[in-house]
Formats: C-alpha cells, sequence, structure tokens
C-alpha cells in the first residue's frame, strides 16, 4: 500500500480537503521506510511481531533503559534487545512509563462513521471549544470552523501547544480561523464555565489528565447534558487504552496504516493516524449533531488509523 492509495481514500471521501494538504506539516522530512519521514518512530522486530517505538521526546529516552531494563543509548541497542523480548511484556512495560509503544496491527476496531463528505456550511452557529494539541484535534476544530462554527482554541500558558512554533504554516491552516485564548488551566473553575457555554469540546488528553482539571465525564456531562464531546486519545477513552500513550507514526502502525518491503513493515506517511483522526472526529461531530446527540464520542488516533487502512483495502 501507498500514501497515493489513502489520497484516494481521502479524495473519495472528502473532496473540498485536498489530500495533499490534510496530510502534510511544514516539518523537514525523509522518505518513509522502516524510520518514520521525522526520524523518531521506528518498525521493530520483537520475537513474536512487530513493534512501532516512537521516542520523539526526551523523556522518552530517558525511560528507555526502565523499559528495557538494560543501557541502551542508541537505536542498534535498543532493537538488539527487542529481538530477545515479546510484544506484550514490552508493551506492558511501556504503558507503565508512559512510552508511545504499540504493536503492528493491534487495534482491530474502527469507528463507525456515515457523515462523510464534510462540504457546506453545516456547524454554522455551533460553538466549539478546542483544548487539545498538536495535530489531530486541532485539525476537527479547523474543520469545524471552516464548516461555520464558532471555534475558540484555549491554549495552556504553562504547557503551551508547540504547533505555533515547531510548524507555523499547519498552525495557520487548522487554527487560523479560530479565536485564540490563552488560560491557565489551574484555573478549573474558569475552564469549567468554559465547556458549559459550548456545544462541542475537544481534547486530545487522557481521561485522567482532564479529570485532573475538573474534566471528568460524570461532572461535565452532569454540567452541560447536551455536550458533545470529541475525546481524541492514542488508543481509546475507557478501560486500560485510556492510559497508554501514542502520537501519530505508533497508532499508525496500531492500526496497519503501513507498507510492506521485502518482509518488513514500513510507514507510508508522516504521523499519518493524527490528520486521518482529525478528519475522522469531525465526521462523528457532525454525525452527533445531526443526531442531536451529546455525550462523549470516543476517537482513538489507532482506531481511525484502523478505518482507513480498510477502506484502502488491508
Amino acid at each position: 500500500m501507498s500514501l497515493d492509495t489513502i489520497k484516494s481514500v481521502i479524495e473519495r471521501l472528502d473532496p473540498p480537503w485536498r489530500a495533499n494538504e490534510l496530510l502534510s506539516r511544514d516539518l523537514p522530512l525523509v522518505q518513509p521506510r522502516r524510520i518514520s519521514p521525522n526520524g523518531h518512530c521506528r518498525m521493530v522486530a520483537a520475537q513474536d511481531g512487530w513493534l512501532a517505538v516512537n521516542l520523539a521526546r526526551d523523556d522518552d529516552w530517558n525511560a528507555v533503559p526502565a523499559w528495557l531494563q538494560a543501557e541502551a543509548k542508541d537505536w542498534e541497542a535498543i532493537e538488539a534487545i527487542i529481538a530477545q523480548r515479546s510484544c506484550a511484556a514490552l508493551i506492558d512495560q511501556a504503558i507503565l512509563l508512559g512510552l508511545p509503544v504499540s504493536q503492528l496491527g493491534e487495534t482491530k476496531a474502527a469507528p463507525s462513521c456515515s457523515a462523510l463528505p464534510l462540504s457546506g456550511q453545516w456547524a454554522t452557529g455551533v460553538r466549539v471549544l478546542d483544548i487539545s494539541a498538536l495535530w489531530a484535534g486541532p485539525l476537527c476544530g479547523g474543520i469545524l470552523a471552516e464548516a461555520g462554527a464558532q471555534v475558540t482554541k484555549v491554549q495552556s500558558i504553562t504547557r503551551p501547544d508547540p504547533t505555533p512554533i515547531a510548524t507555523p504554516l499547519l498552525d495557520a491552516q487548522i487554527n487560523g480561523r479560530k479565536t485564540r485564548l490563552a488560560m491557565d488551566f489551574a484555573d478549573q473553575a474558569a475552564l469549567a464555565d468554559l465547556v458549559r457555554e459550548t456545544d462541542i469540546l475537544i481534547t486530545s488528553a487522557r481521561p485522567h489528565a482532564l479529570a485532573r482539571l475538573g474534566l471528568s465525564e460524570d461532572a461535565i456531562l452532569a454540567a452541560n447534558p447536551k455536550l458533545i464531546w470529541i475525546a481524541i486519545t492514542a488508543h481509546g477513552w475507557h478501560g486500560d487504552e485510556g492510559a497508554r500513550v501514542g502520537f501519530g507514526d505508533d497508532c499508525a502502525a496500531a492500526g496497519g496504516l503501513v507498507g510492506w518491503s521485502h518482509g518488513a513493515p514500513s510507514f507510508i506517511g508522516d504521523a499519518l493516524a493524527d490528520p486521518l483522526t482529525g478528519l475522522m472526529a469531525a465526521s462523528l461531530a457532525r454525525d452527533a449533531l445531526e443526531a442531536g446527540s451529546g455525550g462523549v464520542i470516543d476517537i482513538s488516533l489507532a482506531g481511525s488509523a484502523r478505518w482507513f487502512a480498510q477502506e484502502a483495502g488491508l
């Protein structure tokens, strides 16, 4: 499978959004192979399968010795150790340490999506509060803004979204139509007031992190029963999956959204699960608006990758 296959799926489902624009960001990238285009994630062979190991942050590298229970300061050493271990044992330990590691094809369930395509002003007058970061959640908010919604992008002043600095062109594309608001997320009362006055909430943090901000599912939906909560996570909102960390490359692998060459898997694009999840999330938001139903919409990067892998004929 190639990236062109995924582009054809996008163009067939959602003509107003050009596939090249949707799937690209202003970063220096290399040709995708067993190493992701941004250089942070690798497909690594374990005893019983392939893992996608994403070491994008300094904290991830610092956690590697605890994860592998051995000193491993470079990829060569990491791959040699992983080759002697099982996927399940490595993933279990990665979850405990907050490392973005997934097994190739581990995600079997894909979201049910019926609202594509997304053309027209179907969200006119809808109030959207976007407190997500990076790519998937903000892209969902950007699509809603394109569809006529009044979108407020709220950024933490203590942990700001790095997108405006790291990828300013992407930021302009997905956040340019939004009203921007900086605030201290420790002010739980102010944050709760914003949520009570919105129609759609977009988040991209894990459930326990949001609960620490006063945004627990029970409390928020009790205060705003009609709220449509787009809860974007790596592997799922509920249960043990809600504790997992993941990003666009490792979650694309979890959903089986990869190519193959000489018996080994390869990435086919840059952090693909992110933009595809943003598109999927906007579609599910439209479903909920048309149905007049509130509640949490559980949308994972890995599940969205699985949906597009199925649509591409894997």
